[in-house]
């Protein structure tokens, strides 16, 4: 059933104080939360419970509410509720009358949420930070007309995959899922396994490389047998085959996979894993998924973000990347400025300029407009060390979408809340400078 919605009782409560004669209604989140079209979003997800029967959904602004919270404060699901509790200025922001004592949901209505999401609604929410940040002036309706689009990898959080971890790992899912199902193996190498791990990880740390491979070696006969094992005790059980199929799939790639295979198993709980060189001197391979990011030319602000699954090349997201922003604001932006990736684009419709080639030398405007084009790398970083983009825990390639979407919402929120504190900073200042030059 539809999302019911937060209706405020215009009935004052004798023993209770409402939120908005408590709080500093100039509060950045007060601000912020008078900005937001509330309505507009509770029309647009509710379109996500079309059936009319059962109990109503949770409140939209609710949800919403905590994921803008989420991403502006890059905090977790489990997390997220000791501090809605203790901050009333989230409980107002979230459309609470009156102070709560006790979360209002389950944490795990946040994932059930997120399953429900597609990318239009994603883009949606994006579109709504954009647009207050039109209300609240920090960006100007001519700022979208150029802009700046570059790559990045969202890192997945994995342990660095390296064989015999994975080797190790698999045999231990293995003995484990098989002894939940009550299937009795031949031997599980428990500690003869962990014996090996230990021996490799020290042979390799001592540059003693062909002992390290031999110990390799030996984690993937474990497994090998492990696994051979277990296919041969399902023929006679094949009502388990279905608990077992997806693991053993996996598995069977990490044994059959070679040092120069194409799409490799890089860890066991996340297969979308892939392996990434961005050419970095301290990092030469990131393991995750590419992102795109588009941002304004002169005001900093995130107008198109998404997820990059397959390692694409990057001159050929470009457009991709510029439709999504034409989605999003309603411009198709006029100049694009880009790095030396983009070499071989198909957009026809923007001006797109390509750092460091000839061209650029001859015209001195579009030389400083392209000093600006490496602007996008800080705000990359700031997404990364103040978000959600530096590290992903949410699964599946859903997961990687709904973060790197989370992290530009989050991004421009911050934007928008540090205008709206310094707004009011010099609001008052001014206000009371006038006095004392009144009183003086």
């Amino acid at each position: 059933m539809k999302a019911k919605p937060i209706i405020q009782d215009p009935t004052a409560d004798l023993f209770r104080s409402e939120l908005n004669s408590i709080l500093n209604l100039r509060h950045e989140l007060c601000l912020l939360a008078k900005q937001i079209s509330w309505e507009y979003l509770d029309e647009e997800f509710g379109k996500l419970f079309p059936s009319p029967v059962g109990c109503p959904a949770i409140p939209t602004r609710l949800i919403v509410g905590l994921f803008f919270l989420k991403a502006m404060y890059k905090t977790s699901d489990e997390d997220i509720p000791k501090r809605w509790v203790e901050n009333p200025y989230w409980q107002y922001f979230c459309g609470e009358q009156y102070m709560q004592h006790k979360f209002p949901i389950d944490p795990s209505s946040l994932s059930k949420w997120r399953k429900r999401l597609k990318e239009v609604d994603l883009e949606k929410l994006l579109a709504e930070t954009i647009n207050v940040g039109l209300k609240t002036k920090t960006i100007k309706k001519k700022d979208l007309d150029r802009a700046i689009v570059d790559t990045t990898v969202q890192e997945k959080a994995v342990a660095f995959p390296t064989d015999s971890r994975l080797y190790h790992r698999a045999r231990v899912l293995l003995v484990k899922l098989a002894k939940n199902n009550g299937i009795k193996l031949k031997q599980t190498y428990v500690r003869l396994g962990k014996q090996a791990l230990f021996k490799g990880s020290n042979y390799g740390r001592a540059r003693q490389m062909k002992r390290a491979r031999k110990q390799t070696k030996k984690l993937k006969v474990y497994l090998g047998r492990v696994y051979r094992d277990l296919l041969r005790q399902l023929e006679s059980q094949p009502e388990l085959k279905n608990d077992f199929a997806e693991l053993l799939e996996r598995t069977e790639k990490l044994l059959n996979q070679k040092r120069n295979s194409k799409n490799k198993l890089y860890s066991m709980h996340a297969p979308e894993v892939e392996c990434i060189g961005k050419g970095k001197a301290h990092k030469h391979y990131e393991f995750g998924v590419k992102a795109s990011i588009a941002c304004t030319h002169k005001n900093n602000f995130i107008i198109g973000a998404n997820s990059l699954p397959g390692n694409p090349y990057d001159g050929h997201t470009l457009k991709g990347a510029l439709d999504q922003v034409e989605r999003i604001t309603d411009v198709r932006p006029g100049d694009t400025y880009v790095d030396l990736g983009y070499r071989g684009h198909e957009e026809k419709e923007s001006n797109v300029h390509i750092a460091k080639q000839k061209q650029n030398k001859h015209n001195r405007t579009l030389r400083k407009a392209m000093k600006r084009r490496s602007a996008i790398e800080p705000i990359i970083g700031h997404a990364k060390s103040e978000g959600h983009l530096g590290r992903n825990y949410l699964k599946g390639s859903d997961g990687d979408r709904f973060n790197v979407f989370m992290s530009a919402m989050g991004f421009n929120l911050r934007q928008i809340l540090r205008k709206l504190r310094i707004f009011w900073l010099y609001f008052l200042s001014s206000l009371f400078g006038q006095i004392e030059l009144l009183v003086n």
